[in-house]
């Protein structure tokens, strides 16, 4: 890497590469990845799953269905009598 390319931060945004000078000792300037804070949070926080796609519900779910798919089988088989 030369000394020109690090002229500027280079960051993609929507109307082309940000012209920004980076941070000293950084590759980017401070508001593409130099900024106290910057990232995802500590312990995958973004990911947790809670309410209706939660593994309790989801299995709730499926316990039901097939609590509700045996009865009508039975209602069907006394029906046919």
């Amino acid at each position: 890497m030369n000394s020109a390319e690090t002229t500027i931060c280079g960051a993609k945004t929507k109307i082309g590469p940000c012209e920004n000078p980076p941070e000293t000792g950084k590759k980017r300037c401070f508001q593409h990845g130099c900024a106290p804070g910057a990232g995802a949070p500590f312990g995958n926080r973004n990911a947790l799953k809670h309410g209706m796609y939660s593994a309790s519900a989801v299995a709730e779910r499926r316990a039901l269905q097939a609590y509700l798919k045996e009865m009508l089988d039975m209602v069907k088989q006394i029906a046919a009598l």
